[in-house]
């Protein structure tokens, strides 16, 4: 018996990487008991509950070029960045 397809797209932070936090994106069945859920142009984007205070106001969007296709984010909360772009910090 097949599993069913994920539908929807879960918006996480980790703490990861040298300016301490990362997104993470997991592909789920149905929202969780805290997600928050987004919507926009027909297309539900559910935010971990966790994450809510350091992506709010955020904006994602897809990126493709030559080399890569990958969600790319405009964070306004962002305070501090690594130098390769893969963590940031929303701390003072």
């Amino acid at each position: 018996m097949a599993s069913p397809t994920p539908q929807l797209i879960r918006i996480g932070v980790r703490n990861k990487g040298c300016a301490g936090l990362s997104y993470h994106l997991d592909y789920v069945e149905k929202p969780g008991k805290f997600d928050e859920i987004v919507e926009q142009d027909g297309v539900r984007v559910l935010i971990d509950s966790k994450a809510l205070f350091s992506i709010i106001g955020s904006e994602m969007d897809w990126k493709e070029d030559a080399l890569s296709s990958k969600f790319v984010f405009a964070n306004p909360n962002i305070k501090d960045a690594c130098g390769c772009g893969e963590s940031f910090n929303v701390g003072s």
